[in-house]
């Protein structure tokens, strides 16, 4: 079994500082999956833990966010010898692209890197349904959102995460004048 919190030591992968998540909420922590999984045997080994996680969903595709759950969409699929199908922003609305397709009923599995308040997970399942198929599960990482299933379908992760959380007109850090990093692919280029 892989070792998450030591993967997230190793790499770096942990911050800490003042940041707006791609939920739009503001954390003294940020974890940048990019560096958990920038080595191929790390994103490897943690696409195989997750993948054991699903197995039991029955799904047919595995779907993720764009742009952070790509990654680790890939290699969850390559473990269970899936297609791997990304959805992404086109003028801000989740959308499925690239020639893309779900089929009528077809039972999927959304990967995502992390899940804090999981509006970019449900965003896209509301594309996956759009076309027809069925989230028959949701997977992450990392899980953010203090709730053990913050979904309606079963939902898997490897390793759960307490870090605090502000919306940005109760924030300390902003209160405080601490400078504001926006890693996420939502806000990227968008510093306050």
């Amino acid at each position: 079994m892989v070792d998450v919190p030591t993967l997230l030591r190793e790499t770096g992968a942990l911050l800490q500082g003042h940041f707006r998540l791609s939920s739009g909420l503001h954390s003294p922590n940020y974890v940048q999956c990019a560096l958990l999984l920038e080595e191929p045997r790390n994103a490897n080994a943690i696409g195989e833990a997750l993948a054991e996680k699903i197995r039991p969903f029955g799904v047919t595709r595995v779907v993720a966010p764009a742009l952070g759950g790509v990654v680790i969409g890939y290699t969850v699929a390559q473990a269970l010898e899936l297609p791997s199908i990304f959805t992404e922003r086109k003028e801000g609305a989740m959308t499925l692209r690239r020639g893309f397709r779900i089929r009528e009923g077809e039972a999927v599995v959304i990967v995502e890197d992390v899940v804090t308040t999981g509006k970019s997970t449900r965003e896209t399942a509301a594309v996956i349904e759009q076309h027809g198929g069925r989230v028959a599960g949701f997977a992450s990482i990392l899980n953010r959102s203090s709730k053990e299933n913050p979904f309606d379908a079963p939902y898997a992760s490897l390793l759960a995460l307490a870090l605090d959380t502000y919306d940005e007109a109760s924030c300390p850090l902003c209160r405080d004048g601490v400078p504001l990093d926006a890693p996420g692919s939502r806000f990227s280029g968008r510093q306050a």
